[in-house]
This record gives structure tokens, C-alpha cells and sequence, in this order.
């Protein structure tokens, strides 16, 4: 992604701390080559702390509060993986608010690993195809969800995949939903 497709769009990065850092920096640092603005929201206070392989990673500074965060400020949603950002997460209510909001608002959403059981948690998520993470499969079964084994599934404008050999995949389909949707938004508008 070397070109601006993404040129004023608002992309929310969705996070707790343990999330695996890969699957947050490398997408970031793709999305603002494209031209996006990236917000990392979270509900922790200040910073939030990575993952990284066996072990703490670094510390990022947050970007917004999730308790004050709405989907319609944004053009999509990236959740990235990590086992113990999403349990944070899946019990946070402002974090299912916001999963809620995209997928009912049919808005691009792409998760990561770990990422799909927190997607899980929304009523809207029922019927849904994706991927995830080995560990987040009962939870999709559980809520309703059609498991695939595919490395990355695309249902509509939702993007799951495995973990973050498919870091390149998701992020070229996200540009390529996240310009859809906004032409469609374009198209209303007229």
C-alpha cells in the first residue's frame, strides 16, 4: 500500500493491553502510508502494553478513550489478536458497544487471531463466516458464528484471519473495503 487510497479516511485501532503488538504496528504503519488517519482506542488510561512473541512488548500511547468513542467517527475498525487484550475486552461494555455499532452499521471491520471471539459478543455477529485464532473457534460456535479454516475469510464488509502470517492479505482487502464502503457513502450522499 504505497499509494494515498486511504487519504482521509479514520481508522480506529481497537485495543487492551497484551495485544499482540505485530498485528497493531504493522497494519498502522501500512494504513498511514495509504493516506489514513489512525486512532488507537482503548479503554486503558494513557498507554496500553503489547505483546511481543513470549513476552511484554512495548508501550503505545492511546489516542482516545473507549468510553467516549463512537463507530460513526470512524471508516472502519481493525482489532488486533492477542488472548489477553480480548479477554479485557469481550468484558468491557464500551468495547462490545463499539463492535456492535460497526457490524450492525455494516462498516468495515477486520480482526485478527484472537480478535473473532471478541466480534463474538455482538448480537450482530450470528451467521457471520470468518476465521480466527484455534481458541476463539467454541466461542464462535457458541454465538452462532460459521467457522472456516481458511487462512482469511471476507463476509461482506468483514475481514477475519488466523493470526499475522495474513497481516499483508487483510490489510490490501481492508483498503479495498474501506474504499467501497466510502464510495457507497459517496453515493448516498448524491
Amino acid at each position: 500500500m504505497t499509494n494515498n487510497n486511504l487519504a482521509g479516511r479514520k481508522i480506529a485501532i481497537l485495543v487492551a493491553s497484551g495485544f499482540e503488538e505485530v498485528q497493531m504496528t504493522d497494519p498502522q504503519k501500512t494504513l498511514i502510508a495509504a493516506g489514513a488517519q489512525t486512532k488507537v482506542i482503548s479503554r486503558e488510561n494513557g498507554l496500553v502494553n503489547g505483546w511481543h512473541e513470549d513476552s511484554w512488548g512495548h508501550f503505545f500511547p492511546i489516542d482516545a478513550d473507549l468510553s467516549q468513542t463512537l463507530a460513526i467517527d470512524f471508516d472502519a475498525l481493525l482489532i488486533p489478536g492477542g488472548a489477553r487484550s480480548i479477554a479485557k475486552l469481550s468484558e468491557d461494555p464500551h468495547a462490545k458497544r463499539i463492535v456492535k455499532a460497526f457490524l450492525k452499521g455494516n462498516q468495515p471491520v477486520a480482526a485478527i487471531g484472537d480478535a473473532t471471539s471478541l466480534l463474538a459478543t455482538a448480537d450482530e455477529f450470528a451467521g457471520r463466516t470468518v476465521t480466527g485464532s484455534e481458541q476463539s473457534k467454541a466461542t464462535v460456535d457458541a454465538k452462532g458464528g460459521v467457522w472456516s479454516d481458511e487462512p482469511i475469510v471476507v463476509d461482506g464488509m468483514l475481514i477475519t484471519a488466523q493470526g499475522s502470517q495474513q497481516l499483508a492479505d487483510v490489510l490490501a482487502r481492508l483498503q479495498d473495503i474501506v474504499t467501497e464502503y466510502a464510495e457507497t457513502l459517496t453515493d448516498q450522499a448524491a
